[in-house]
């Protein structure tokens, strides 16, 4: 049934009037990587496009030069760009607050709207709807890597409901506060973890105590915790180190490591959550957009995760990446993980805080090279030695990180919670089914 003031248009009739308002990444001769630089203009790719209106992950550059000999496939804020090539059904925007233009790599096609229509926003939401994303996935083909015949032909086809411009910006509204709150949220843990981290270097990397000590200094901000630093080093593997601390290998200090399950995610909210790579950025995870799976009882017994467990990317661009686990929702994770398990949870703590190091990540990507497919075995994640100090401390930073650990386990709950609600209004708020007001009323239950 047709709503009052909505109308049903398709991509090609609300493009912009500008020339390349539609169009495709260049061709890979074009955009080869001899062509990167160590700044200018930054590519979007694939592996930018993240679960919020948010890009993420590391940037590369072309020269501005090269982006002006690619001008119709340079994107400007409020461009939407979509897959044609890999993870079809995802979409970006890109940001107001970021580089005046950005430009598409081989992988990725872009619309520029008639804004006197459609709100860039507004579309990002659509395409973001399970109608939207399987208006994005009707035409491609699985068979191999996944990709779309004619993309651009595709593209302008989708019919989308556009309903007036107040409207649009009301439903922006609703659904842009619930994304922003969850950013916030996840801003928030990226906060607390670099507390940690920071509190990590200065105790067991810098050995700024122990130092104190050993030039008769009182560590003040320590407090009673001082004590339990020696006042001098000796020599180890790893150069001069607390008089009394070892040096370990991961492998030695655990007590289980494990390999994932095989088997497929699916939306629907049926089985465990399947915890995957893609789902871990930047040592943070957003539950409420992990995927279920069907899992049988024995294998949700054997990979079922557990509180303390610190897991581990073993393959592809994400290699290294790693979470650790303070609590956990029912759920089981991915072949491509490694699950590293220990007898004490203080342990768990602090080589899960050891492995968001920069010097865990630079062995690792001195282990895998220069890898066109990365690939790291768990012999190798476990082979990377640490400096470990005597159990009383390692349960001091424990105990002194925890807070922030509850904190950030409050943050993920709330963000999964707000993820749920979101991905429940936002297909019936697109759809008409529900206006505005109704979703506020409902948002107001939960936040």
């Amino acid at each position: 049934m047709a709503i009052k003031g909505w109308q049903y248009l398709t991509v090609d009739e609300i493009k912009a009037s500008s020339p390349s308002s539609i169009a495709i990444g260049p061709f890979g001769s074009r955009m080869k990587s001899d062509l990167y630089t160590s700044a200018g203009v930054p590519v979007i790719r694939g592996n930018n496009l993240s679960d919020s209106h948010v890009l993420k992950g590391e940037f590369v550059y072309v020269s501005p030069e090269t982006a002006d000999e690619l001008a119709g496939c340079n994107v400007f804020p409020g461009d939407l760009v979509f897959p044609h090539r890999g993870a079809i059904g995802e979409v970006g925007i890109v940001p107001a607050d970021g580089p005046a233009r950005f430009i598409l790599s081989t992988s990725l096609m872009k619309l520029t709207c008639n804004r006197a229509l459609a709100e860039p926003m507004f579309l990002f939401y659509f395409f973001r709807s399970r109608q939207g994303r399987h208006e994005l996935l009707k035409n491609a083909s699985t068979v191999g890597t996944p990709g779309i015949g004619q993309p651009l032909t595709s593209l302008r086809s989708i019919r989308v409901p556009v309903p007036e411009i107040p409207e649009q910006r009301a439903i922006i509204g609703v659904l842009s506060d619930l994304d922003n709150k969850i950013e916030l949220n996840r801003q928030t843990n990226r906060t607390l973890e670099a507390i940690t981290g920071a509190l990590f270097k200065s105790w067991f990397v810098d050995f700024d105590p122990a130092r104190a000590n050993s030039n008769r200094r009182e560590p003040r901000w320590l407090g009673p915790i001082a004590d339990l630093f020696p006042d001098s080093f000796e020599a180890s593997t790893r150069g001069p180190v607390p008089k009394g601390w070892q040096v370990k290998t991961i492998r030695e200090l655990c007590s289980t490591i494990q390999y994932g399950l095989t088997t497929s995610g699916h939306v629907e909210p049926v089985g465990p959550k399947f915890l995957r790579i893609t789902d871990i950025q930047g040592g943070w995870v957003n539950w409420g957009t992990v995927p279920h799976c069907d899992a049988s009882p024995e294998e949700i017994e054997k990979y079922r995760l557990c509180p303390h467990d610190v897991v581990v990317a073993r393959t592809g661009a994400s290699t290294g990446e790693n979470l650790y686990l303070p609590t956990v929702p029912n759920a089981v994770f991915a072949s491509y993980l490694v699950r590293f398990q220990f007898s004490d949870p203080s342990l768990a703590r602090m080589v899960g805080a050891y492995m968001r190091t920069q010097d865990y990540f630079e062995y690792i990507a001195n282990c895998i090279g220069g890898s066109a497919q990365p690939n790291a075995s768990a012999q190798v994640l476990a082979s990377a030695h640490l400096v470990v100090p005597p159990e009383n401390l390692v349960r001091n930073f424990a105990a002194t990180v925890w807070p922030m650990d509850l904190k950030s386990t409050e943050n993920d709950k709330e963000s999964q919670v707000l993820s749920e609600l979101r991905d429940v209004l936002l297909p019936k708020l697109i759809a008409g089914e529900l206006r505005v007001k109704d979703a506020e009323r409902e948002i107001a239950e939960y936040v």
